[in-house]
């Protein structure tokens, strides 16, 4: 299904339902459609036409859903570019997806300008707030354009939609084509369209330019539900605008959630609204989940995980595997779920399997791939990188990972930041979970170290409690009795703050960067 559709069906069920909240700015969905087709028409003006490729740079806002359904309209390719990227990366992912037009809020204009020079494949550039030398104004074409519908796209399920670069935590990033049934396939399966009588508020933090916003953002025009878009994630402005625009429903990394519940004025706010609190995009401290449902009483927690690779979810663990009921052994197989990331969707297949290629027994670690219209079409101009990721029909998403006798899947850490330590496979996962259960330690990463006679050795990086310190023999100690011997750390070094991306996945690179020395002893 076009996505383009599910703008249309919303507006003409609800089209005086606003669409999305963005500072003073509210929208309805029938002027959302009207937005959209002057954009469109806009760009039409300005030479886009089908399989061109028109990318934006700017933090969240309501224009970014405008231009990705009149680009969508034109049956063009969306790029949205990481605002958090250097320069040299930007250049790079500009030249390498060629974008006839770029879309730029005011705060990177001149980041744009210091490397457009190096760049010929633009056409126009569009400031999407003001006015900028040589640059055409967002407001200006809009305003001047038809709100008519001029453009009838005719892409198919497998034409590219969005090309979507991921993060790269080592060399440059790599461009993820996505089609509409990357996302169609996903939405149609999993959520409700709009219903005159059902009226939900989402709160939108994630970035956009990452595959959970743009998901997010589909699903929620398709479902009828109001977007309160904010720009980036500021936790007090955050539970402003829950508790003033009565949201209903959010999508968290839990990096925020635990940054929420630690805020000092988290109790002063009433947050009761909050029906559904969707986490996921890095790993859950089972800790910050059990807090968290303590802390938000009546609301459904949902751990969704995938990749942009996957086009979002992929799994899912269900609120019924939050309700800490029941027995006192029924709670025990439910916490231990919590570290889990739940079962397949139904619109995708998901196996676990070995370096044979066969599916793994109940319990052993494997890579974790996918299969479904929804997974990516493949790596933008790089036919080889696509043919190691997907092999046989299968995406290898580069995780590994087991399934228990009830089919629940559990991560062992990323394919490369597994630790082999004299023939012996560590998961990440499992150490760094038991670490984040010591009483002096507040967050936690393992990395493999170099060593001559075992191959790889574990080292524990750790950020303490506010005013505690943390003991390495201790430590060692308490991960040993609950671990199996070669599985404990063999040093633990303390640090201030462990380096995350954006959405809160712990940069291993760079803490093999930075915590490199030998382990002696």
């Amino acid at each position: 299904m076009n996505t383009t559709e599910f703008l249309m069906i919303s507006a003409a069920i609800v089209p005086d339902r606003t669409a999305v909240i963005f500072e003073d700015r509210r929208v309805t969905f029938e002027e959302m459609q009207a937005r959209a087709n002057r954009l469109s028409n806009a760009l039409a003006d300005a030479g886009v036409v089908s399989g061109d490729r028109v990318a934006i740079l700017e933090v969240n806002t309501d224009r970014y859903v405008e231009a990705y359904f009149a680009t969508a309209k034109l049956d063009a390719i969306f790029v949205p570019l990481n605002f958090r990227a250097r320069a040299d990366e930007l250049s790079y992912m500009i030249n390498d997806a060629t974008p006839k037009v770029v879309l730029a809020g005011p705060r990177y204009e001149d980041l744009v300008k210091s490397f457009s020079g190096d760049v010929e494949c633009v056409d126009h550039y569009i400031s999407l707030e003001g006015e900028v030398d040589g640059w055409l104004s967002y407001e200006s074409i809009t305003d001047a354009a038809s709100e008519d519908e001029m453009m009838f796209p005719e892409a198919g399920d497998d034409d590219i939609s969005v090309l979507m670069f991921t993060a790269g935590t080592t060399g440059f990033p790599k461009g993820v084509m996505l089609t509409h049934e990357s996302f169609s396939s996903y939405i149609l399966s999993n959520v409700m369209p709009a219903d005159p009588d059902e009226e939900e508020r989402n709160i939108l933090t994630v970035p956009l330019y990452h595959i959970a916003g743009m998901q997010a953002v589909i699903s929620a025009i398709y479902g009828g539900r109001t977007l309160i878009i904010q720009r980036q994630f500021e936790p007090e402005e955050w539970m402003t605008l829950v508790e003033t625009e009565r949201a209903d429903r959010a999508m968290m990394v839990p990096t925020m959630l635990k940054m929420l519940m630690e805020h000092e004025n988290f109790s002063s706010h009433d947050l009761s609204s909050l029906k559904v609190i969707t986490y996921g995009a890095a790993s859950m401290p089972l800790e910050v989940i059990k807090r968290a449902i303590a802390e938000f009483p009546g609301t459904s927690f949902i751990n969704a995980f995938g990749a942009t690779e996957t086009a979002a979810t992929i799994t899912m663990l269900p609120p019924e595997d939050h309700m800490l009921t029941g027995t006192e052994e029924e709670v025990e197989k439910k916490l231990k779920r919590l570290s889990s990331i739940g079962k397949p969707l139904d619109d995708v297949e998901v196996r676990i399997l070995g370096e044979d290629g066969e599916p793994m027994p109940v319990g052993e670690v494997g890579d974790i791939v996918a299969r479904g219209g929804r997974v990516m079409k493949g790596y933008w101009n790089m036919e080889e990188a696509t043919a190691e990721t997907i092999r046989n029909g299968w995406l290898f998403t580069g995780d590994l990972g087991y399934e228990d006798e009830d089919g629940y899947i559990f991560l062992s850490g990323r394919a490369k930041d597994f630790i082999k330590r004299g023939g012996e496979m560590i998961s990440p996962e499992e150490v760094e979970q038991v670490l984040q259960s010591h009483p002096a330690i507040d967050e936690a990463a393992i990395i493999g170290i170099p060593d001559l006679d075992w191959g790889e050795r574990v080292r524990a990086i750790v950020v303490a409690k506010a005013g505690v310190v943390v003991d390495e023999a201790d430590v060692i100690e308490f991960c040993r009795q609950r671990l199996a011997s070669y599985k404990k750390p063999e040093s633990v070094v303390v640090t201030s703050e462990l380096p995350r991306n954006p959405l809160g996945k712990v940069l291993k690179t760079t803490l093999r960067e930075q915590f490199d020395a030998p382990i002696t002893g």
